[in-house]
């Protein structure tokens, strides 16, 4: 694997665990809803599905 993919990885790495840190996750723990579901669920599946495109992405580019 490249060294800039690796330095990808770690970014998106250290971004999730910001993203995922209780002050933040706390600001979406609210009474509101979107389509039905708690504000806070679809944050977490959200960025969650989010890291996994982002993730896939970066090794696509690792396999050319």
């Amino acid at each position: 694997m490249k060294k800039r993919h690796e330095q990808k990885l770690i970014i998106l790495s250290f971004g999730l665990m910001i993203l995922f840190s209780a002050p933040i996750v706390l600001l979406f723990n609210s009474e509101r809803a979107v389509f039905g579901l708690p504000m806070l669920y679809v944050y977490i599946f959200g960025v969650w599905l989010l890291s996994v495109v982002a993730s896939f992405i970066i090794f696509k580019k690792y396999d050319e």
